[in-house]
This record gives C-alpha cells, structure tokens and sequence, in this order.
C-alpha cells in the first residue's frame, strides 16, 4: 500500500453572485444543501464541508426544515463549518474593518445557530490574499487558512502547507489547494492520480477537494464511488473521506516543521483592483459611513440616551455580502451590479439615518444662546485626532459683513463658492475648522457684524499657478499637466517631470485581466482645452484643468489651502473609450525609493517592477533627494480607487478600465456582437497629493487619508438652552501611530468596543483616554497590532482586551 495519503474533501464552491444574480445563487444554494444531505443519507462514511453564514441564513428563511437537518448533520461531524466569515470575499479591497466583521458576524451566527465557530479560515476562490489576513483570522478564532489563488505559476512558495505570518507574529497554518477545489466527471480520477507528484518528503499527507462547483453542485454519487474504486489500487495514495479540521489537526500533532511565509499571496487576475468603478467607491463609502454612524450612535447612546439602532448588523451584512469576490472584484455579470447597489444603497440609508439621529441628538442638548442674528453651525469630528479640516455646508442668507466666529469668538476665515442649488439666496460655505478628537465645536455665522473679517494667510493664485508658504504649484498651460511642484522650505522639486498626467492604455484583457500583469502599453494621453483659476479667497483657491481625448472628457479641480501642506483635487471622468485603462501619473524626484501600500489594518512594502498592485486608499513613494542625505517623498491618497503600479519612478494610480462585462478567456467576443462595457458615463472621486520631508509616518499619511474619506459632519443648529459645552471631545490617543477605528455597541450588552491598531509597524505602548466615561486604558502594541477593547457600562467593572469576536481571550 502507498505510504501517501489524500484527505478528501467534499465541497460544493458556490457563486451566489457571478455569472447569475443572487436569486438564482440563492435557489441553488438549496438544491446544493439538499445534494450534501441526500448523499449523507446513501453513504456512512460520506462528509460535506461548506462556508459562508449567508447562505446558512438563506436556508433558515426560506427551508427551517432543511435548517434543522443541517443542525443534526453539524452535531453529528458529518457536516464541517469552515471560513467562519459571513461570506467569501475578495480579500484585497475590503477595508481592515470589514474584514473583522466579516469574522464577527459570520462565527457568532454560526456559534449561536449551531454551537460551533469555525477554525478553518476558507476563501479558495478569493484572487489574492492581503499580508494582514493571518493576525485577523487568528483573532476571530481561526488557527489554519485553505486557498488556491495564486497558482503556482502566479507566486511561488516553498511549501503546500505553510505557516502564513502577519507583521505582528500571528501565524495560520495554510494549504494551497491542488488543481482546482471542485471536480467534474472524470476530473477526480485525475486529479488522484496526479497528485502523486505533489507529494514533497517529508509531507506525505496532503488534501485533495472534490465536488461539482461554481455554481453549486457539490459531490455527486460518480465522486463518491470513484474514491472508493480509486482506494483499492495499491499505487494510489490512500483515500479518505475527510475535513480540512482533520487534516490541520494530523499536520501540527505530526511533528514537522513548515516553512514560513512573511508576504502577502499575489498576484491573480490584477485587473480586478480596478474593474468597476462603481462596486469599489459604493464599498468604500459604504465602510466609511458606517464607522462613522457607529462612533456617533455609541457615544448619543451613552450621553443622550438615544437608542442606538439595531439595524446596524443588517447594515454590515449587506456590505458584507456585496464584498463576495466576484462581486467586489467587478467580475459579475452586469444586473448583479444593480442588485449591488441596492444593498449599498440600504446600507447607506441606515448608516446616513443612524449618523444624523446620533449627531442631532447630541448638538440639540449643546447649549447655544439666542442670537437672531446668528446661525449657529456644530461640526463633528469622527477621528479620534485634533483635525484641521476644510469643511463645507449649504446655507443660506449670507451677506458681504457676515462673520464667522469659533466656540471662543475667535474670527475664523470663510469664502463662499458656488451652491449646488440653481436657485437665488444659496451658498455653499466653505472654512477650515479645527476640531477636537472625537468631538466637535460650534462655529457661528453672524450674518450682519461691524467686526472686521480675519485676514487669512493669502494664497498667490493665477490661471496656472497656486501658491501658499509651503508648496508651490505650476500647470503647463498647453498640456494641462503638473509643471511644476517645489516645496518651498527645502527649494526641492517633489516630481521630475510632468505630474497629474492623464496616460490611456490599451487593454483587450478579459475582465479578470488573466495573466497580464503590467498595464503599459500607452495609446495615447489626455489633452487640455482649457486651464483657468475658478475659486480665490482666503480658505482655498482652485484652478481647473479640462483635458480631453477620443470622446472622454476629464475635469481636475485642484485645490490650495493657506499654511497646508496638501493639495486636494477633486475629479470628474466622462469616459466612453472601451479595452481602454486610465491612469494617473506622478514622477517622483528621488532615489533608492521606497514604496507603502496601504493595506486592510496595516501597510506593505513593494517592488517598483510596474506590476498592478492592490492597495487601500493610499500608497507612498518615499526615497533620497539626489545629491543630499535628506528623506523625502510623495503620498497619493483618494477616496474610491484600489489599484496602482510603479515603474520608472512612476507613481501611478489607476482611475478606470474597461473590458466587457463578465467576459472570461478564452472565450473570443464576436466582432460584430453587441457588448455591454465596464465604467461607461460620469464617474467622480478625490485623491490628494501631500508632498513630505522624511517618510509616510512622520507625515501622518494615515490620518490624512483617514480624514479624505471621512469628513466631518457638519449640523447648522438652533438657540435652545442644554446641558453639552460648545466643545467636546470624547476619545483620544497619546500615539500618532496607535488609531481607534471603530467604536459601538458590544454585540450582547450595553458595554463599549473599541477596535485600535498601530499603523507604523513600530513596537508602542499607547494610552487610550475617554474622559467623559473617567477611563483611561494603556496598552502595549505589536507592530501593526490590532486590539480590541471592551469598556463595561457598568464603571465598576474594569475595561477588558477580547477577541474581533468580543469575546473574553
């Protein structure tokens, strides 16, 4: 008999959303369940290992009997939860919150629905998985991870079975898959047979999956007597009906040492960074507003007494569910994108509502006197760090002695600009307001004042240039581009040639972009029709660049503020190009780079090879300033893209692609056929550009971009009498490396959780104040560490560390 040994694994991979929208993925979810269950019935020995909460939940709602018999099969240990997460998601561009909930939804139902949580961690179609994934799977209860993208021709690695390591030492023991996760036919056989070359001394034990998949299926009669037949060959590996749990479970108690891999697992299908515009911004709004609605509703909840709103967790499943690979990554066919916006546009909804009751329940018991003369306006701050940040309202009455004052009737500059209303006595204000953490400040608008209006800080500005005390801008008035961008304190040209240039590449790849790893292949670049100043005055001056190319249009409103070292620029893309990509591009002026990605909860450092790299809502080019020994560099930050590349001391940051919809390889469009395109039309977004001496982390990079993406919420209020001061702040930390990301309601009580994290992958002890609670809580760090925090409502209680699932370590 073979010494060798193939753990089977019975498994249906179902696609709740691909090629099909979520109502046949849910039908088929069914017929799957019932097929895992009918072949119980026929084979003792027969087990069935299955993921994803959805779709548990799907079969609860809609089949309780089947429910039940799922129920009795899991007591049983024929049926195996594994993944523990609520669905399979992409595992790159979610957010690092996401990714937690995602463990916290899916193993708490699993732990109340059937008394089990998973310790599998399982995304075996995911294209790609972030560096960050082993310390969050180890935190949500899982100690090993099965995947299978990339293939070995993608990524190399030194094992099939393997020790995944995050930055703060977390490590889950991985399998990659053989061959694929499903098998149809006679593909079982084969697979068995080839598996004999796999086999690497001394791992003489590996898994093999099995079972009809994609769109369901699962294992059939054909697999199920094939691998009894296949046992009798005495060539063969030993066969064995079996769960990813046996099989981690053998390999640690086996004694063998496993190599360790310290990386992310990359590349597969790197045209899904940026396939879709639309499914991307959608989820990045979506995180942020809900962080945001849940900081603001715990803390009215805890000061007001306003009921904090359950709806939240239907809230975070919908964004969950959206965020299944095939949806997130742009890859489905074209109505599931309508359906996707319908479960954003849910999310959003509760998460705008919750947000504005939290807010208004909190400003109304802010004591404002009476002033008819007066507007007063509360800005609340949803980062737990002091912020210096332009904000802008709609409001009206504004005359030219109008004067706006802080909490302390200090002057505070402000200019109008234009309003988003076609209509007489509306103005959209625009100042910079300086907020405390987690809190918020009221500023007053006395529209009639005697007072002289401050005199901010100018800003030189022309129809091609912008300049403060810290940066100066140039645009070549031909091309529209970037000209020049000097800091002014060092007299250092942060860019080596033209910036913001608008580069169109040729892309006939399919959806996925399979096998391509470089996007280079340059047709052609934007032109401009027109650069002009459009906005001055004290809080910001504008110049607009309008550039054009084929039949697409691109607009780039770039934005100065006084004594700001940051210029925001505000896009909007009319494209109609098709198997075209758009880029972005920044030559950086500096040597012996280096190059950080954001990634979920924490950063990576890459290679400037030009290959498509996932990232979150930023990436750093940081190097030498020739000639000298000074540290300086460039971060781009936006608020709805996920994809850049580097190559040549080229930063790059990938606006749009568009392929076909849901078009795989190999299969050839017809050339006279009729295809729908990916991101056609209007589509806007932000990014913002902070040149900085030294690196990312002195610049405070992290917060910048934190700040980008979630804005401060602005209230024009009333005169009432309350028992609130007209500033407050709520949460801080004495780190700048070390940020609260998400505070809400404990899942089973009235207590707090904090979720907090290190960004610089430097070993801290940070100190977490809430002042109104009279908590204080110190805290050791790992590098890139993530914390989680429960403050019992009851102050006699002392404040706890627990798990993502916040449950007690």
């Amino acid at each position: 008999m073979n010494d060798k040994k193939l753990y089977m694994i019975g498994n249906a991979h179902l696609d709740p959303v691909w090629l099909w929208q979520w109502q046949e993925g849910f039908q088929e979810a069914k017929a799957t369940f019932r097929s895992a269950l009918d072949r119980m019935k026929e084979s003792e020995d027969f087990i069935f290992t299955s993921s994803s909460a959805a779709m548990y939940e799907w079969i609860e709602n809609n089949d309780p009997a089947m429910f039940e018999e799922i129920r009795a099969r899991v007591k049983e240990g024929r049926w195996n939860i594994v993944g523990g997460w609520w669905i399979q998601p992409d595992c790159n561009i979610p957010g690092g919150e996401s990714f937690v909930r995602q463990g916290l939804y899916g193993q708490r139902y699993f732990k109340e629905k059937f008394g089990v949580t998973a310790k599998v961690g399982y995304n075996v179609d995911s294209f790609g998985h972030n560096a960050m994934l082993p310390q969050i799977l180890k935190k949500s209860g899982m100690d090993y991870y099965v995947m299978m993208r990339p293939m070995p021709n993608e990524k190399g690695l030194p094992s099939r079975l393997f020790w995944w390591q995050s930055d703060d030492g977390s490590k889950v023991l991985t399998f990659r898959i053989m061959f694929e996760y499903l098998s149809w036919g006679k593909d079982l056989e084969n697979h068995v047979r080839r598996a004999l070359g796999e086999f690497k001394e001394p791992l003489n034990d590996l898994m093999l999956f099995y079972g009809v998949g994609n769109h369901g299926g699962g294992p059939t009669k054909e697999n199920i007597e094939s691998i009894r037949r296949l046992n009798q060959e005495p060539d063969l590996p030993k066969l064995e009906f079996a769960t990813p749990d046996q099989y981690f479970q053998d390999m640690v108690n086996s004694g063998l040492d496993f190599p360790v891999v310290h990386d992310d697992l990359q590349h597969h299908a790197s045209g899904c960074y940026a396939a879709h515009s639309g499914i991307k911004q959608w989820n990045r709004q979506a995180e942020n507003r809900l962080i945001a609605a849940e900081k603001f509703s715990a803390l009215a909840s805890w000061i007001t007494g306003q009921p904090y709103p359950e709806e939240f967790t239907r809230a975070w499943k919908n964004v969950l569910f959206n965020q299944f690979h095939d949806i997130l990554a742009g890859t489905s066919l074209e109505p599931a994108y309508e359906d996707a916006r319908y479960l954003f546009g849910e999310a959003m909804a509760i998460a705008d509502r919750s947000l504005n009751y939290a807010v208004q329940s909190l400003s109304w018991n802010i004591g404002i006197e009476q002033d008819e003369t007066m507007r007063p306006i509360v800005v609340f701050n949803p980062h737990a760090w002091s912020s210096r940040v332009n904000v802008e309202l709609e409001i009206g009455g504004i005359k030219d002695n109008s004067v706006l004052v802080d909490d302390t009737g200090k002057p505070v500059p402000f200019q109008t600009v234009k309003s988003q209303a076609a209509a007489r006595g509306r103005y959209r204000l625009s100042f910079m307001a300086e907020l405390p953490p987690l809190g918020y400040r009221v500023y007053k608008l006395f529209l009639e004042s005697a007072s002289l209006k401050p005199v901010g800080e100018p800003i030189t500005a022309s129809d091609l240039v912008l300049e403060n005390s810290r940066l100066r801008l140039e645009f070549d008035k031909d091309t529209g581009f970037i000209k020049s961008l000097r800091d002014k304190k060092l007299d250092h040209e942060v860019l080596r040639g033209d910036g913001a240039r608008p580069v169109v590449i040729d892309d006939t790849s399919d959806t996925w972009s399979h096998d391509v790893l470089h996007f280079d292949q340059k047709v052609g670049q934007f032109k401009a029709v027109r650069v002009q100043r459009i906005e001055h005055g004290p809080v910001k001056s504008v110049i607009r660049v309008v550039s054009e190319y084929g039949n697409s249009r691109l607009v780039q409103d770039f934005a100065m503020y006084p004594d700001q070292q940051q210029i925001d620029v505000s896009v909007t893309v009319d494209w109609r190009e098709k198997f075209k990509m758009l880029k972005l591009v920044f030559p950086v002026n500096c040597v012996f780079s280096r190059h950080t990605y954001e990634i979920p909860y924490g950063t990576i450092e890459r290679e400037h090879n030009g290959e498509e790299e996932p990232g979150q809502s930023w990436v750093d080019y940081s190097g030498i300033v020739q000639g000298s020994n000074r540290v300086y560099g460039l971060s781009l930050m936006n608020d709805a893209k996920y994809s850049y590349s580097i190559h040549n001391k080229e930063l790059a940051l990938t606006v749009l692609r568009s392929p076909i919809f849901a078009h795989h390889d190999p299969y050839e469009p017809e050339p006279d056929g009729e295809y729908s395109f990916i991101d056609q039309g209007i589509q806007q977004f932000h990014y913002s550009l902070l040149p900085h001496e030294e690196g990312w982390e002195q610049a405070g990079t992290v917060r910048r971009a934190a700040e980008l993406n979630c804005k401060p919420v602005a209230i024009v209020e009333s005169y009432h009498d309350g028992k609130l001061p007209q500033t407050d702040s709520y949460l801080s930390v004495d780190r700048d490396n070390v940020i609260v990301s998400a505070v809400k309601k404990a899942e089973d009580n009235d207590d707090l959780i904090l979720r907090v994290y290190e960004t610089d992958k430097r070993a801290t002890t940070a100190e977490i104040r809430l002042p109104k609670w009279e908590r204080s809580i110190r805290a050791d760090f790992k590098p890139s560490e993530i914390k989680t925090f429960r403050v019992p409502a009851d102050k006699n209680l002392p404040v706890t560390e627990t798990s993502l699932l916040e449950w007690d370590l």
